[in-house]
C-alpha cells in the first residue's frame, strides 16, 4: 500500500513528509520526501500555543497548520509527477500542543477531515489518542517502525530520535522492543540559542564547541526524578527549562546544554535489558557534530547517523505515520505494553475518508 507520512515535530521546524510502501509489517519501498519550513507567523503562533489547553483563536490555527500541510502534500505530489491517486492514505500526526499523559491528556492539532477535503486522499489521524486514553504514555510512538526496518540487521541496536525531545527504541532478538523518551534533545539548545542570537539553532554545534560546560549545571538537569524513573515514560518539550544556564554566556549555556542533552541519552541505558551493538540516530540532531561526538565519548558503542544504514534521518519520523496510518487500516497495534506502558497491544487512529 503507498502511504504518505506527514510529521510536525516538536523542534518547531516545519513539516515533513514522505512516501513509503508498506503492508503495515514490513517496508518495500522508500518514495519521495520532502521538508517544509513553517513561515515565521505559523511558527510563533504555535510555539504560544504550547502547553494551553484552549488559547483563543485554536480553531484557526488548527486549520492553518491543516493547510500548510495540505500545501506539502501537494508540493510533494507536483515535484514527483504524482496524482492525489497514487497514494491510499495519509498518516497525519498534527502537531503537539500539550503531552501529560500522567494526567490522561495528549493533544495535537489539525484537521484530518479537512486535510482529506483539501487533498482528495483518505487520512488516518488522532494516533496517540488512543493509547493515552487507556492508560499508556502515548509516545514514543515510531517504535514498531523501527523494528521493522532493523528486521534483518544485527540486534540488540538502538535507533535514537534526537528532534525536540529525545526517544530510543532498543530492538533486540526476538524480544519486543522497549522505548521511551530520554529527556531533553534539540529544543532547550534551539530556544536558549534562538534568545540569544535570533538564529533558529546552533548550526554544527559551532556556538556550544566555543563554550564550556559546567558540570554543576549539567547535574542539576540530570537530577530530575523523570531519569531515574523505569520507563516506559515519556515527555513534554515543556517539561525542561532554560534557568538553571539563564545566567550564563551564549557560548556556555550552548555547551551546557548541549553536555546535559547527551549525558541524559547515556542515562538511558541504565534502562536497557542489553547494551546495543550501534545507535543509529535519526532528528536534527544528527547534524550537530558536537553533540554527535559527545555522544561517541559517553557511549560503548559506535554512533553513526541514519543514513550509514541506508536511511534517511530527514524522513523517517513521517514514513514512520505512513507505516502507521497502514497498521492502523489493518487493525494492527500501533503501541505495545513496552513502548508506551499501555497494558496490552492497542490499536488506534482515526479515519477519515474524503467522502464523509
Amino acid at each position: 500500500m503507498r502511504a504518505l507520512g506527514l510529521m510536525s515535530g516538536t523542534s518547531l521546524d516545519g513539516i515533513d513528509a514522505a512516501v513509503i510502501d508498506t503492508d503495515g509489517e514490513t517496508v518495500s519501498e522508500f518514495g519521495p520526501w520532502l521538508t517544509k519550513s513553517y513561515d515565521n507567523g505559523l511558527r510563533e503562533r504555535l510555539r504560544a500555543a504550547l502547553g494551553r489547553n484552549s488559547p483563543a483563536g485554536m480553531d484557526a490555527l488548527s486549520r492553518d497548520l491543516t493547510i500548510a500541510h495540505a500545501g506539502a502534500v501537494r508540493t510533494l505530489l507536483a515535484e514527483n509527477s504524482l496524482a492525489s491517486g497514487d497514494i491510499e492514505i495519509i498518516g497525519f500526526h498534527g502537531h503537539t500542543i500539550d503531552h501529560r499523559p500522567d494526567d490522561g491528556v495528549t493533544r495535537q492539532i489539525g484537521d484530518g477531515a479537512l486535510l482529506a477535503k483539501s487533498t482528495g486522499i483518505d487520512v488516518v489521524c488522532d494516533f496517540r489518542k488512543a493509547d493515552v486514553a487507556a492508560g499508556g504514555q502515548g509516545a514514543p510512538f515510531a517504535s514498531l517502525f523501527h523494528q521493522a526496518l532493523c528486521a534483518d540487521m544485527e540486534t540488540p541496536v538502538c535507533v535514537l530520535n534526537i528532534g525536540g525531545i529525545s526517544n530510543v527504541t532498543w530492538i533486540g532478538v526476538g524480544d519486543p522492543p522497549i522505548a521511551f523518551d530520554c529527556g531533553p534533545g534539540n529544543a532547550l539548545i534551539d530556544d536558549w540559542v534562538r534568545g540569544r542570537t535570533g538564529a533558529g539553532f546552533d548550526e554544527g554545534g559551532k556556538i556550544a564547541a566555543s563554550g564550556v560546560t559546567d558540570p554543576s549545571v549539567v547535574a542539576r538537569y540530570l537530577a530530575l526524578p523523570y531519569f531515574a524513573a523505569t520507563p516506559p515514560k515519556s515527555l513534554d518539550r515543556l517539561d525542561f527549562g532554560l534557568a538553571p544556564v539563564s545566567g550564563m554566556s551564549t557560548a556556555d549555556g550552548a555547551a551546557t546544554l548541549t553536555a546535559a542533552t547527551c549525558a541524559a541519552i547515556a542515562l538511558a541505558v541504565d534502562h536497557l535489558p542489553e547494551p546495543p551493538k550501534k545507535w543509529l540516530v535519526t532528528g536534527g540532531g544528527r547534524h550537530n557534530s558536537l553533540l554527535m561526538d559527545n555522544l561517541n565519548g559517553l557511549l560503548d558503542a559506535p554512533v553513526i547517523p541514519v543514513e550509514g544504514v541506508g536511511w534517511n534521518g530527514d524522513a523517517l519520523e513521517a514514513q514512520a505515520f505512513g507505516f502507521l496510518a497502514v497498521r492502523s487500516l489493518a487493525g494492527l497495534p500501533l503501541s505495545l505494553p513496552t513502548t508506551t506502558g499501555v497494558a496490552e497491544p492497542m490499536a488506534g487512529g482515526n479515519l477519515c475518508r474524503v467522502r464523509d
